[in-house]
């Protein structure tokens, strides 16, 4: 077997043991638990103007940090000729900083487990949530917060000698930041190198990591993402049934492993996609000016946040904060809080016999290169009123008036919990009634599982909704 096929078959192994190795999916749900009501924490939200370290800017009014790094909220100018509304001005997170988001895979009996980390963020719903090993940005790796260095970045900072299984760039929000983008990697260390696991980490394996996906606000946004972007290859035949993976498959539903391991039956193929894309991002411009966030129209200081006029979309706010198991256990920043709860779904279709994913080109005022692929529906707002407005959202009556023997997965997940408070979306996986149409909007597509973990291993194709999605798609 070749080393890649190796690869792929020890994260397909993993995927599938669900029950207890090392701990068990029970296990470690008390141990998030027991952790949660252990920390010492205090997350208070106060006015902008009684943080501590951030100021603003004297010229400009964005808020920036003291020491000129971490972040910025500034202001923007969009101007596109896509969608409903073509300008508007907003608050955005500038962090040009690439951060890492890593996990250590060890087999552990054989089974490769990944080493998780409990780590509550000061926007998290429930306080604790299960992190990647290590979740830092550069300024925390170097440690301008003059804090402790983060545990574990040796592993991942070429320091110690490992073996990288994943390393991509991926962007993160972009309704919420500009060009914002993290290292996703996910390194092995040999079965026999002794690992000193501290307390406050523990480990699971794939399988149980997807089953806990499935709980409300378990497992958080960080983690998503790095494993939505594993390997599992391509093996010809139904559904995985030949090639390494077959021994493993057993009577688990075949419906998803088909989509994900059958490169060969397609709606389109990734030419055809590709083109596609490129045609989209040649039809439509996206025009992004830095503006003074004093002057951003629409949005209002009122000396202790900042809010649309309109009571909608977000607010920019001041949290001080207090965790007793950080590098920095005292601080204050500024956040991002949601007005509403949002929606973020997945319609799938057999198509030829094979599950396909209808993917929306998304256009967001952060994005890189004008689109990125995103979830059939992704509405941040949480508002789903119909007609001409800038709300219109195309298949949300399919996602909401869904049948329960059509939802394969519902769960609230939240975002990224050290840029937002105590923000969290609805994730969906819904299948299609029989009746809904292949033919779709020009700017939607059918694409098999397999084809979107093809685009995962590059940078700037799907969003991180997406991405979200499909790391909680089990076998």
């Amino acid at each position: 077997m070749s080393t890649t096929r190796q690869i792929e078959n020890d994260f397909f192994k993993s995927a599938l043991a669900k029950g207890a190795t090392v701990s068990s999916v029970p296990l470690i749900l008390e141990w998030i638990k027991s952790k949660s009501s252990a920390m010492k924490t205090r997350i208070e939200p106060i006015p902008l103007e009684r943080m501590r370290s951030w100021r603003f800017d004297e010229a400009s009014g964005d808020i920036v940090h003291e020491s000129g790094r971490f972040f910025s909220i500034e202001g923007i100018r969009v101007e596109t000729d896509w969608g409903l509304v073509s300008r508007w001005e907003q608050p955005i997170i500038n962090q040009p900083e690439i951060g890492y988001l890593g996990i250590i895979a060890k087999k552990i009996d054989g089974i490769l487990h990944f080493l998780m980390q409990a780590k509550i963020e000061p926007g998290n719903i429930n306080r604790v949530q299960l992190a990647p090993t290590i979740q830092a940005t550069k300024s925390n790796c170097t440690r301008v917060h003059q804090g402790k260095v983060p545990l574990f970045l040796e592993y991942f900072n070429g320091e110690r000698p490992v073996t990288i299984r994943v390393n991509q760039l991926q962007s993160e929000q972009g309704a919420r930041f500009l060009r914002k983008r993290n290292c996703n990697m996910i390194v092995e260390v040999p079965e026999k190198e002794p690992l000193p696991v501290p307390d406050d980490f523990i480990w699971a394996t794939l399988g149980q990591l997807k089953e806990l996906i499935r709980h409300d606000n378990v497992v958080n946004m960080d983690t998503r993402t790095v494993l939505s972007g594993i390997p599992f290859g391509s093996y010809v035949g139904h559904a995985g049934e030949s090639g390494p993976a077959a021994e493993h498959a057993g009577d688990h539903d075949r419906h998803f492993l088909r989509s994900l391991l059958d490169p060969e039956n397609h709606l389109h193929d990734l030419d055809r996609i590709i083109s596609w894309i490129t045609g989209l991002k040649m039809r439509y411009h996206l025009r992004v000016t830095r503006l003074p966030l004093r002057e951003i129209k629409g949005w209002e200081y009122n000396g202790g946040s900042i809010r649309h006029q309109d009571g909608k979309y977000f607010s920019v706010i001041g949290v001080d904060v207090e965790i007793g198991n950080r590098e920095v256990q005292q601080w204050t920043q500024p956040m991002i809080q949601p007005m509403q709860e949002g929606i973020m779904a997945f319609i799938v279709k057999p198509i030829g016999g094979v599950y396909h994913f209808l993917v929306q080109a998304k256009l967001e005022a952060g994005n890189f290169d004008v689109l990125e692929l995103a979830p059939t529906v992704q509405c941040l707002t949480g508002n789903y009123r119909t007609g001409k407005n800038e709300y219109a959202v195309p298949f949300i009556d399919a996602v909401l008036g869904a049948k329960k023997e059509r939802i394969g997965y519902s769960a609230l997940q939240s975002e990224e919990g050290g840029r937002f408070y105590q923000e969290q979306n609805r994730n969906m996986i819904i299948e299609a009634e029989p009746g809904f149409p292949i033919a779709v909007p020009d700017n939607y597509c059918w694409m098999t599982l397999n084809q979107l973990s093809t685009f995962i291993k590059f940078n700037n194709y799907l969003n991180i909704a997406a991405r979200s999605l499909i790391a909680a798609v089990s076998f």
